[in-house]
């Protein structure tokens, strides 16, 4: 399918709506820390939690909960406008407003009950934790919290991996057995081939939320599963969706899972180092009671943000590296150079994929090559 210049200018004028949204969701972001802090909003609200809740964990629960709900509710007109007015004006949305709201709803349940269960583990570790043992001059002196809430994230993250295809995403989409039998031969063919073990390959409803298409190979282990997006499915040639899984099975050879979990590890160490850096740091400039104290809770926050977002464009860069190497495996595994160019195109106008991004945007946001130099690599290897 030839590339839509219609398609491609609406991308583009979407792309920039999108970015401008993003920079004005950090902006009002840090400009509310600043407002929080410098207001001593942090204070007030523990002091409110411990004054209903004298139990140390309810009151990190009720702390959270508050500042949850809080940050939701500031941002929701900037949540709705760029999850539910902007996809329709674009058409790329088929959702109805109550069925949106809904899962606005869900989402914040599920994110208040794991995101509440994490916090109240870092703050157990940051009241509990030994201490390191310090060097010479008291270098490295300090909590052990750090490491050992990196190791609960890390786990917690494998944890969530396994089970989301199970517990956590049939509660927004409904999955179904794929009944074309002949594409579920050719895909288990392909995965028995990249040495993967699948335990079925299903149609995901994405009709019901949006017309963009997309396939995964989710879970892990015994909950590893092929899903094919019924907006996929419907549209592209069985030697296309060969190819895009193809792709995602060239994780798999190149343990990709195994890697990402290597860089994943580093990164959250370091993230949480920083943040004991910092919070030490308010308890000696600022005059919190420890690392501990509950109203330090919005620096933990922003000094991880900070991290993560000085860090994007490494942790996108390593992706986009990857993703590369899984297309080159799908070119080479399903050797159609001509379904794989094919299904890059027809995302590209089906998702309102951007062709050519901006380098600075590419670097800063892309966690995939843009499909431009997908197309361009399919090209390549057809020539060659």
């Amino acid at each position: 399918m030839p590339i839509d210049p219609e398609r491609q200018r609406q991308a583009k004028e979407y792309a920039r709506i999108r970015h401008r949204l993003f920079a004005l969701d950090l902006a009002l972001t840090a400009f509310a820390l600043v407002v929080v802090l410098a207001l001593g909003l942090n204070v007030w609200l523990k002091q409110s939690v411990l004054a209903l809740a004298r139990d140390v964990w309810l009151a990190t629960f009720l702390y959270f909960a508050a500042a949850f709900i809080a940050y939701g509710a500031l941002f929701f007109p900037l949540s709705y406008y760029s999850g539910f007015v902007l996809p329709h004006r674009y058409g790329l949305s088929t959702q109805t407003r109550r069925a949106w709201l809904m899962d606005v709803a869900k989402e914040g349940v599920l994110a208040l009950a794991l995101g509440g269960l994490v916090i109240e583990v870092i703050y157990a570790l940051l009241r509990d934790a030994p201490s390191l043992p310090s060097l010479a001059g008291g270098v490295g002196e300090g909590s052990s919290w750090w490491l050992w809430a990196s190791a609960f994230v890390i786990l917690f993250d494998i944890a969530l991996a396994n089970l989301a295809p199970i517990l956590i995403l049939p509660l927004f989409y409904k999955f179904e057995p794929l009944a074309d039998a002949e594409l579920v031969r050719r895909l288990t063919a392909l995965a028995e081939r990249a040495r993967t073990r699948v335990r079925g390959v299903y149609t995901m409803r994405l009709s019901a939320k949006t017309t963009a298409a997309n396939a995964a190979l989710m879970g892990l282990g015994n909950t590893r599963r092929i899903v094919l997006g019924d907006t996929l499915y419907e549209n592209y040639t069985p030697d296309e969706i060969e190819t895009i899984l193809a792709h995602e099975l060239g994780h798999h050879v190149h343990r990709d899972i195994a890697w990402s979990l290597v860089v994943e590890t580093a990164l959250t160490l370091v993230g949480f180092f920083v943040a004991d850096v910092f919070l030490r740091w308010s308890v000696a400039q600022l005059g919190y009671e420890s690392i501990a104290d509950l109203a330090a809770f919005p620096l933990m926050g922003l000094a991880i943000g900070v991290f993560g977002f000085i860090t994007m464009p490494l942790g996108n860069a390593y992706s986009r590296w990857r993703e590369r190497l899984a297309d080159d495996y799908a070119l080479r595994a399903t050797r159609n150079a001509p379904a794989f160019i094919g299904a890059m195109e027809k995302l590209a106008n089906q998702n309102l994929g951007e062709l050519e991004p901006e380098r600075w945007v590419e670097i800063l946001l892309y966690d995939h090559p843009p499909l431009g130099k997908r197309i361009r690599r399919g090209e390549e290897f057809a020539a060659k």
